[in-house]
């Protein structure tokens, strides 16, 4: 099975990285004015992007424009970019690079903005690594910055400076704007969409909130059932008792997973996190003696919770499926779990405590439709007898695990 497994994650991996991105209908308009349909390379940026990618029609040329030949761009449902000559402040965010100096020290760029909310006032945002700034006009006038920098003062204390707060109580009015609510207005990307929302609201202005037109389910939590196939093996280090196997055992079990889509990278990358109740149990009879001469019966009995904490990729094969592969690291907790050895008549001679151990598993597996998924996973073998010193043992699982996502 582990050839198995290997064999399919290496064509999975072996998948041409375009067929990674899509390309979606979209627009760009040049410097002439001229508005060009085609289909633009979905990256999901998520630094402003300098230039992009497009085709005329499908699986034609790749052709690229920039932006000192196009003045906006857009992916039809999705997202929106205007090129736009601004000041703008880019002052560290790091406490260790704050400057000494309260206001802003602006330079003049031109950059590609990304539309957040399109109407009556408008809001941008630029992004790139640390650095956030977002920007605004009202009644299609000059593009400004928001203010916001951290700044260290005379004492070498730090301090923030909210102009943008100013800026907005100035400039967007409405009567349910108060003071109250400015003080608590965060130099954030949800906080201020909902600022500009209501101020466009406010004034009875159709305006489009492109977030909402790509909001994306960051939180899934899926039941999964699953079959394991469990193996068990013993070994005396020090005596020349038998090695005791208690082969392979299919066992049912059900976990609850939690996972977390990370906001970047086309939702591509989640972290995930998964209760599951396993228990194995097998008896196998033993010639020879672990702790006496006769023939023993050995019973492994071993119950435990399993909680895998992975790292998962997606790699999308359309609309309706993708494949995703993960690796996880795994903690367990074990309840009343022991091994024991009894002779006939079912004498009891010695029992020893079956312990946890942290291990690995991987696993690749197929979601249909975001709702129906079948995974296969593996994972390392674990030593749960490791606190008795003269033995030595190997405990490993694979699993074939189901999922249906509530939401």
């Amino acid at each position: 099975m582990k050839k198995k497994l290997l064999l399919l994650l290496i064509i999975i991996l072996s998948f041409d990285a375009s067929a990674q991105i899509s390309f979606e209908k979209g627009y760009f308009i040049t410097n002439a004015g001229e508005k060009i349909d085609c289909l633009i390379k979905n990256i999901d940026w998520r630094n402003n992007p300098m230039d992009f990618e497009y085709q005329l029609v499908q699986n034609g040329t790749l052709m690229n424009e920039n932006i000192k030949s196009v003045k906006e761009f857009g992916i039809y449902n999705n997202s929106k970019y205007i090129r736009s000559t601004v000041r703008i402040d880019k002052s560290g965010n790091n406490i260790n690079n704050f400057s000494d100096e309260k206001s802003p020290i602006f330079v003049e760029e031109q950059l590609f903005l990304k539309v957040l909310i399109e109407g009556k006032s408008n809001l941008y945002q630029y992004e790139k690594g640390n650095l956030q700034r977002f920007f605004y006009n009202k009644d299609n006038g000059n593009i400004e910055q928001l203010v916001f920098k951290n700044f260290k003062n005379y004492e070498n204390k730090t301090g923030e400076n909210n102009q943008f707060r100013q800026q907005l109580w100035n400039d967007l009015k409405c009567p349910s704007f108060t003071l109250n609510k400015m003080t608590n207005l965060k130099y954030q990307k949800n906080s201020l969409i909902a600022y500009f929302t209501e101020y466009n609201k406010c004034n009875n202005s159709e305006f489009i909130n492109y977030e909402n037109k790509v909001k994306k389910d960051l939180f899934i939590l899926s039941i999964r059932p699953r079959l394991n196939n469990s193996s068990f093996f013993v070994e005396d280090l020090v005596s020349n008792s038998p090695d005791i196997d208690f082969g392979n055992k299919l066992g049912f079990s059900f976990g609850v997973e939690a996972e977390f889509i990370l906001p970047f990278n086309r939702n591509k990358w989640a972290l995930t996190i998964e209760p599951i109740y396993q228990n194995y149990k097998s008896e196998k009879a033993v010639n020879g003696s672990f702790f006496s001469g006769r023939e023993q019966i050995a019973t492994a009995n071993y119950n435990y919770i399993e909680i895998p904490i992975s790292v998962r990729h997606y790699f999308f094969l359309d609309n309706n499926g993708k494949v995703f592969i993960n690796a996880s690291y795994i903690i367990a907790i074990s309840s009343n779990s022991s091994l024991e050895f009894t002779s006939p008549p079912n004498i009891f001679s010695k029992s020893v405590e079956l312990v946890t151990r942290r291990n690995f598993g991987f696993g690749v597996g197929y979601k249909f439709k975001n709702k129906y998924s079948l995974e296969m996973r593996l994972q390392t073998s674990t030593n749960i007898v490791a606190d008795y010193g003269y033995w030595d043992s190997n405990y490993k699982t694979s699993s074939l695990i189901f999922g249906y996502t509530l939401f």
